[in-house]
């Protein structure tokens, strides 16, 4: 039974508001009339997570239940990817910004919320992280449009409860920079208008506190969070016109450190990780995947297929979830990379394309999160 199918039976299962009206407000009212409320849960568990605020309404029994901290707590995980991304038009206004919801199991499609954004924003010059954990996205700083300053203030999705809100804004004003999440904090590293301050945001205690300085500023910024480091780098652009910078910051230590030479110069396309590998897919040629090696500072390219460059085209908003790489680009078409391991422990990886509705043709992919919804 599909997911829609489950919905239409649990709705058309509820009595309606005028017979409940009929009952004694206190009296037990099952999730479910016939089934025990252990099954009617696992029922609600399962739906998407955007349907949960729309269903709230079916009953109070129900509001209790997809309210209850618990049941969030020990729901079954149903990862969801997350796309940040704009209407690519001759206006950089942030009216054009558009958040997706894409769900890998059903192929589906949600639209969230409008960001409530008080300012014209240039979409590219914001930055985004993502907390799992507390299923929430953050999004920081940007690029005042009509006055060219950059922005201190953070704006978080909450997919339980499918809304925005304001969290406490970053000391420093930032647009065009790098966010990293280490340890359930978000690190903000350089960009406009910061030079090389760092800060690192507690979601617990809703503040921001100042980190270590990065030693250089960047020109461009990209960052990817292994275990307890942040790595940030400029990238190779291509046509490849300078050699690229990049900083490890250690949050165990608070402390910088150069990039190591062979990751530095490897590092030719959008990165993302899995469990604790930094991959990449290079932005140039054979648009192949590869693997980093931290042992021999290496990166080696991952067997299997090659990434379908000539049908998912930059730019790129890559993340990934259950062993496999969510590769969105224009138009929200998205490659799915599912990674196995062959003989001696070298991995393979399988592409497959999904297309996305024709509706987001013009849709350009800034950034991507997992979230379990």
């Amino acid at each position: 039974m599909t997911l829609h199918q489950i919905t239409k039976m649990i709705l058309k299962s509820q009595p309606s508001i005028d017979n409940n009206r009929c009952h004694d407000q206190h009296a037990y009212q099952p999730l479910i009339p016939g089934l025990p409320d252990e099954i009617s849960e696992q029922c609600l568990l399962h739906l998407p997570y955007p349907y949960q605020s729309l269903l709230r309404a079916v009953s109070s029994s129900w509001n209790k239940a997809l309210t209850d901290p618990n049941f969030h707590l020990s729901k079954i995980t149903q990862p969801h990817i997350f796309v940040f991304a704009f209407r690519n038009t001759s206006s950089s206004s942030s009216s054009l910004i558009q958040w997706q919801s894409f769900d890998p199991r059903s192929r589906r499609w949600f639209v969230l919320p409008s960001m409530p954004i008080p300012c014209p924003v240039s979409p590219p010059s914001l930055a985004s992280a993502a907390l799992p954990h507390r299923s929430s996205i953050y999004v920081l700083g940007g690029l005042r449009s009509d006055t060219h300053s950059p922005l201190p203030t953070v704006f978080t999705y909450s997919a339980a409860a499918n809304k925005w809100s304001a969290a406490a804004p970053m000391s420093t004003p930032r647009s065009f920079f790098s966010a990293g999440v280490i340890g359930g904090k978000i690190y903000v590293a350089g960009g406009s208008g910061s030079e090389a301050a760092v800060e690192r945001y507690d979601p617990e205690m809703d503040t921001w506190m100042s980190a270590a300085k990065m030693r250089t500023g960047l020109a461009r910024y990209e960052a990817a969070t292994v275990g307890g480091r942040m790595y940030v780098t400029e990238g190779w652009t291509w046509p490849f016109s300078f050699a690229p910078r990049g900083g490890v910051y250690d949050a165990a230590s608070d402390t910088w450190r150069e990039m190591r030479e062979g990751m530095k110069e490897g590092w030719t396309g959008v990165s993302v990780v899995v469990g604790e590998r930094l991959f990449m897919i290079t932005e140039h040629c054979e648009c192949r995947l590869k693997v980093y090696v931290a042992e021999d500072d290496t990166w080696q390219y991952v067997g299997g297929e090659r990434f379908p460059c000539e049908e998912v085209r930059r730019p790129f908003a890559v993340c990934a979830a259950e062993g496999r790489i969510y590769v969105v680009a224009g138009g929200l078409r998205t490659a799915v990379g599912t990674l196995s391991e062959a003989a001696e422990r070298r991995l393979n990886v399988e592409w497959e394309v999904v297309e996305a509705p024709e509706a987001f043709g013009d849709l350009v992919p800034m950034s991507s999160h997992v979230l379990d919804s």
